[in-house]
């Protein structure tokens, strides 16, 4: 998740395998009878939503209709979206602004139903299709040999995910895992200290964004890297013969260059020049360093979600935002729905409260309620220029706005995320996820995997493949499947800095 990402030219890549709402009047007037009664139904138990055949098939209810279709439902939508936002907005008191001591197990968890495994089945040709045997690293997108180290933990998120949940043997689990650990605990590094941010996935050359032959070293992300840092906690703790092969990637990073007076650092490597700067806005920032403070770094100011907190109110719901933004720090403070997804699948909401992902979910349930657009909003890979963009709730002051990392506006491109949806639905199992999860199989199911999402205005799928997408989508399958925090069931455990031999300049 490098906020600098630039996927390649169209030219160069298979980004493209393929390549009801009421008036805004009556709308406005009923929104906040709406939002007054979201927060109830955001937790709600969902009703049964599926019926059987009388051979006993199930069959999934139709997709949701918007009665009013083209250019005029986009402008209506575009209307209730601007004048849903309301500065400064409510904030949640601070009796709730905890971290769970126990880690939080969401309803709904246990053996997947037929459908679920089915999805799951469907998400794990992805990886098969984009494997690559040389190195073990799989591609970021499909068909294009290129990933970043957030991708590869998705890889890894989803090997780990195939294997429990009976898709993979156990043999071609250890050696497909063997040989990527061995790859990240040899490749070459950004200066020898860290990870570049982006490898070719057959060659193991530093490369840029979308140019797989020239040698080009262009800094490490240390959001991407405490990504990783957790799934190396997870494999080595739930697999002890896989232990010492992630320590020895961890042992093969400079560590101590990821954190500087508690936040996290990355580098980028500007007109010939490297820049070393704090890396991270709230839900993301959080997250990784949670991983980074499993392996004993001093992370205490980039796990801090309160300092930099603030509240808007979209659709009558205080939802949390990082007061950093590019104004007044450079850099985009996304609200993305994926941060929390992760923070709730993988660690029990152990990096952030959890009444900030209820927010961040409450907040889309009563868009849809507003506008009948079902909403599951976060970053993702295009099959279209730009080709990547951050589908934000709120980001440098807007509402709903869908933007590059360059401030390139294309609220046209916002979709309804596949990744997004399966993990709002593993974790919150109400009506309204059970509709994201049914939308998610009636509309973007391809041969190789899941699309990543359907474009809101054009009505029709994006159809990227990704191995984020397929990643967050087996992993949260395998959350529901073993009924617990993945850290949690993987038995993973905090250590010191000194109980291990760090890399030193």
């Amino acid at each position: 998740m490098s906020s600098d990402f630039q996927p390649p030219p169209k030219s160069l890549s298979m980004l493209a395998t393929v390549g009801g709402v009421v008036t805004a009047v009556i709308a406005i007037a009923i929104l906040n009878v709406w939002s007054k009664q979201l927060s109830k139904a955001s937790i709600e138990k969902p009703e049964i939503s599926t019926s059987k055949t009388a051979s006993g098939q199930l069959v999934q209810p139709e997709k949701p209709q918007n009665p009013v279709s083209g250019a005029k439902a986009t402008e209506i939508v575009a209307s209730l979206d601007a004048k849903s936002v309301v500065l400064p907005g409510q904030s949640i008191p601070k009796n709730q602004l905890t971290v769970a001591i126990i880690p939080y197990v969401a309803p709904g968890v246990g053996k997947l139903t037929p459908e679920e495994t089915k999805t799951a089945r469907q998400a794990w040709l992805y990886f098969q299709r984009n494997w690559n045997d040389e190195t073990g690293l799989v591609n970021s997108v499909d068909g294009f040999a290129s990933v970043s180290m957030w991708d590869q933990t998705a890889a890894i998120a989803a090997l780990v995910s195939a294997k429990e949940l009976n898709i993979v043997p156990a043999a071609e689990f250890e050696a497909k895992m063997s040989k990527m650990l061995k790859t990240l605990a040899s490749m070459p590094l950004y200066k020898g200290e860290l990870p570049n941010k982006v490898y070719n996935t057959k060659t193991l050359v530093p490369v840029n964004y979308g140019q797989l032959e020239k040698r080009e070293e262009i800094g490490w992300s240390a959001i991407d890297l405490g990504r990783m840092a957790i799934w190396l906690k997870v494999v080595g703790a739930k697999y002890p013969q896989l232990r010492l092969e992630t320590e020895a990637v961890w042992k093969h990073w400079l560590v101590l260059r990821l954190t500087k007076n508690g936040q996290m650092y990355g580098t980028a490597v500007i007109k010939g020049k490297e820049q070393y700067n704090q890396e991270g806005r709230l839900g993301y920032e959080n997250y990784a360093a949670y991983g980074l403070k499993l392996w004993g770094l001093n992370v205490t100011q980039a796990l801090d979600y309160q300092t930099n907190a603030a509240f808007v109110d979209l659709y009558g719901q205080g939802i949390p935002y990082d007061r950093r933004d590019f104004k007044n720090s450079g850099a985009n403070n996304y609200v993305l729905s994926e941060p929390y997804i992760l923070d709730g699948i993988e660690t029990g909401f152990q990096a952030l409260p959890k009444a900030y992902a209820d927010r961040i979910l409450a907040a889309q349930v009563a868009r849809y309620e507003a506008t009948k657009q079902l909403t599951a909003v976060t970053e993702d890979n295009l099959d279209r220029p730009p080709y990547f963009v951050y589908s934000s709730l709120f980001v440098n002051g807007e509402p709903w706005a869908t933007i590059t990392d360059t401030q390139q506006k294309h609220n046209d491109l916002r979709f309804l995320s596949a990744k997004a949806a399966i993990g709002w639905h593993v974790l919150y199992n109400t009506t309204y996820t059970s509709q994201l999860f049914n939308f998610v199989q009636a509309n973007l199911n391809s041969k190789d995997g899941w699309y990543n999402g359907f474009y809101e205005s054009l009505h029709q799928p994006n159809k990227t493949l990704t191995a984020n997408n397929n990643g967050v989508i087996l992993e949260s399958l395998l959350y529901k499947q073993v009924g617990q925090p993945l850290t949690v069931w993987a038995g993973v455990k905090s250590q010191k800095l000194t109980q291990m031999t760090i890399r030193t300049p």
